[in-house]
């Protein structure tokens, strides 16, 4: 399992005169974590791009950004995880275009007709959109303005360039801005206009059609639409004026959910309970679903030829990598085959709403009648969990656990009114649907009330840890580098997230009392039952201190804890022994408080006053 979850963040199609060749990156977990750039040519062959011991991310926003690009002719330009630089590679060792320091670059970007590489700098909280020459001349800066930019785009003509900014506190998903300005002889860019978004408009994506229009998706009907835009600012047209998602939270940036076909667009459309991938035509507004029975498509698309390169998913098989037809709509999965477990330890999950809550139900194998359960919490929390095969659910499941997944209020996937439900809310319309969708599960005989079991990691972490001391519902929780002491997290994460409370929550110090109110750290004494925790030592996104002061509240109150740490692992896990240590403390956990033997996995002793 450790070796199968997990999956590509970028994909790109790139025509060439035998074809078209697909690019890719995957998780290496069993080589210390890094991702590893792939190329497939066009007779089917495969060969890793990028050489071992090197590692395509880096850190813009944390989360990082778009981190690799193919050159014309079958090079390769990425950032490097180690040192956070731009390299060049075309065979042989990788060359770097950056020079050493603080600075991290994503959102990588080939502008055409030009021999650089544009790319988000972030240094010290400032950020500016550059070019980086591929030569390894100086690097230049395009644009200043917004705190946090992405999405760099050259007009056709190499006139113009587009970007989408926003600033404090507004995440992206809140309020954007799609910007143009006229890029001068010298490659800088000139006084911008704003052309769509604004503080309750979030722009996602956003791509030239010609010199004198752009395609972009944005929600000012409260769904992330496809839009015609026009440089001007003269007027728009909504392309998909249906209430589904064709856009995502741009965590990451350089993730898109559409991409230019000639004169169609391939889109990635729908809600999180089932992602689609679709041919639209711009012009009469026609959308046709090619790509076959996935039930999920990433937000990462690319087209070359008629064909499109995507990212897709069902209940049965993990995230991989295909080629679709754009004519005949059929799917040719391009990437390798994973190691699967046989398909009677599969299980079946179902999508059902319970009183306006959406979730995604796993029932446990074997089992009849009430059977503990666990509730997954995603992270986020603007985030969402798709019908997807999930090995960590299949862990569960096939040793007699249900799982259900709670895509709370909160999450994407279903329209802006249903993210901004959450708005001041956090810690307690999440806590309220978890719970919610567990009384649920008990009220129609699938859990036993007294063995309901919740997890989640980072914000479902945090959602974990409040629910427990904020309900009386769960008999204990599991929760990755999460989030205890919203206050103190507040001051301390990074810049990205910094004001992201200030939605969630609200601003500080005028509404602290709510900050008092919901912190788990200042209720530990009300745990409904022992907690795990569970944390990377060098996260930079939620200290590990969020963790340790929590398990003290614990002790001190007579609770039952356990804290286990990992060296060298960020916010997530990506190493295999990592992987394997946190799964098999969760079983145990899980078997010695809900009471079933878990003789496969190492016992798990727990701090505390049974």
């Amino acid at each position: 399992m450790a070796r199968t979850d997990g999956g590509p963040q970028w994909v790109e199609a790139v025509a060439t005169p035998a074809g078209v060749e697909v690019w890719w990156d995957e998780p290496r977990p069993h080589e210390g974590g890094r991702r590893c750039v792939v190329r497939r040519l066009p007779d089917g062959s495969r060969a890793d791009a990028l050489p071992a011991g090197w590692n395509a991310r880096n850190r813009l926003v944390e989360y990082g950004g778009r981190s690799w690009r193919p050159l014309p002719g079958g090079g390769l330009v990425f950032t490097n995880w180690a040192d956070q630089r731009l390299y060049r590679l075309d065979g042989g060792e990788p060359v770097a275009l950056t020079p050493e320091g603080a600075s991290r670059y994503g959102d990588l970007y080939l502008p055409p007709g030009r021999d650089e590489v544009w790319a988000v700098r972030e240094t010290d909280d400032v950020r500016d959109l550059v070019a980086v020459p591929l030569d390894g001349g100086p690097v230049r800066v395009i644009v200043k303005a917004q705190h946090f930019l992405m999405n760099p785009r050259l007009s056709p003509g190499g006139g113009q360039i587009a970007w989408i900014g926003w600033d404090h506190p507004a995440m992206p998903w809140d309020g954007t801005l799609l910007c143009v300005a006229p890029l001068g002889e010298d490659g800088v860019a000139g006084p911008y206009e704003v052309v769509a978004g604004g503080p309750e408009e979030s722009v996602t994506q956003a791509e030239w059609r010609d010199d004198d229009s752009l395609y972009a998706v944005a929600d000012p009907t409260g769904w992330w639409n496809v839009h015609l835009v026009r440089r001007d600012g003269s007027g728009r047209r909504n392309l998909t004026p249906v209430e589904l998602e064709f856009g995502h939270a741009p965590w990451k940036p350089g993730a898109g959910t559409f991409a230019v076909a000639g004169d169609r667009l391939v889109v990635v459309y729908g809600t999180a309970d089932h992602r689609r991938l679709g041919v639209l035509d711009p012009g009469t507004g026609d959308l046709r679903e090619v790509g076959g029975d996935a039930t999920y498509w990433a937000s990462t698309v690319s087209a070359a030829d008629g064909v499109a390169a995507a990212v897709f998913a069902t209940p049965y098989t993990p995230l991989e990598v295909a080629l679709v037809d754009l004519g005949d709509g059929t799917r040719e999965t391009v990437s390798a085959p994973k190691p699967l477990p046989d398909r009677e330890l599969l299980p079946d999950p179902e999508a059902v709403t319970v009183e306006g809550v959406h979730a995604h139900l796993y029932p446990p194998a074997g089992v009849q009648g009430p059977a503990p359960y666990v509730i997954f919490v995603h992270g986020g929390p603007t985030g969402s969990s798709p019908v997807v095969l999930d090995l960590e659910i299949a862990y569960f499941t096939s040793r007699g656990l249900g799982v259900a997944v709670v895509n709370y209020g909160g999450s994407t996937g279903y329209g802006r009114a249903y993210r901004e439900r959450l708005r001041h809310q956090w810690g307690v319309v999440d806590v309220q649907d978890c719970a919610r969708v567990a009384r649920g599960l008990v009220e129609t005989g699938r859990a036993d009330a007294a063995r309901i079991a919740v997890r989640g990691g980072s914000a479902g972490g945090w959602t974990t840890v409040a629910a427990l001391v904020h309900s009386d519902v769960f008999a204990c929780g599991v929760a990755h580098y999460a989030i205890t002491d919203p206050e103190g997290w507040a001051a301390e994460t990074h810049d990205f997230e910094s004001r992201y409370l200030d939605g969630l929550i609200g601003p500080l110090p005028e509404t602290r009392q709510r900050y008092t109110d919901r912190s788990p750290l200042l209720h530990a004494a009300r745990a409904s039952g022992p907690c795990l925790m569970l944390h990377g030592l060098d996260d930079a996104i939620v200290d590990v201190g969020q963790a340790e002061r929590f398990v003290a509240e614990l002790d001190r109150h007579g609770r039952q804890w356990a804290l286990l740490t990992f060296p060298g692992e960020q916010h997530g896990w990506r190493k295999e022994e990592t992987i394997v240590a946190a799964l098999e403390a969760e079983l145990a956990f899980y078997g010695q408080v809900l009471g079933f033997e878990t003789p496969e996995v190492p016992p798990l002793k727990l701090k505390g006053r049974e």
